[in-house]
């Protein structure tokens, strides 16, 4: 912590120095920097904040990894998309929600929707609150089976089934030629003939 104190320092106050002062450091650095990593046995450890250092300084400078010698550069780079992985990991976690359902109800939901095909999700979810469930309206919509085409029979189906007993009436009035009215009463039937009544 206290080399890193310095190196700050010193990079505060380099503008103060000589360039060939900066080259001739720079390079003993160097040099030093390779006689450490010929005698280290196995593999430096390096400690999260100096990972965070040397990231921070690709961010800055990314010539800088020409020069690096510690690690190969292109674990620094490693190292910098993991730490941008993680951040938008923790930018796009989960906050909360809506719980999840038991598998049991979820079944339950699809059982009634196959069983009645003539109800939709806002009858479901009555019977359901009936039963005991607090399951909002939308998550039952969200499991009641789809069906596609019509929910129930067309107008062709309707009246051909039930052309029988359809009717329709009126009531109008008709003016004579010596200004009298006429009220007519007309029932229809779609299988009979016309019916009236005047």
């Amino acid at each position: 912590m206290i080399a890193l104190l310095w190196l700050g320092l010193a990079v505060l106050f380099s503008p103060l120095k000589s360039r060939w002062r900066l080259e001739v450091e720079n390079v003993a650095l160097r040099h030093q920097v390779l006689v450490l990593r010929r005698q280290a046995r196995g593999r430096i450890h390096l400690t999260n904040f100096d990972r965070l250092f040397l990231v921070q300084l690709y961010r800055w400078v990314p010539s800088f990894l020409r020069v690096l010698a510690i690690v190969q550069p292109e674990t620094v780079i490693r190292w910098h998309r993991a730490g941008f992985r993680c951040y938008w990991r923790w930018k796009s976690r989960s906050r909360g929600g809506r719980p999840r359902i038991d598998d049991e109800l979820r079944a339950l939901i699809r059982q009634m929707s196959i069983e009645n095909p003539l109800w939709g999700a806002p009858r479901i979810h009555g019977e359901l609150l009936k039963l005991g469930f607090e399951v909002a309206q939308s998550t039952v919509a969200k499991y009641v089976i789809r069906r596609y085409g019509p929910p129930s029979q067309g107008w062709c189906t309707f009246l051909r089934n039930h052309s029988p007993n359809i009717a329709a009436m009126d009531l109008f009035m008709v003016p004579t030629i010596g200004f009298e009215l006429l009220y007519a009463f007309v029932l229809i039937r779609l299988d009979r003939s016309w019916h009236g009544s005047t």
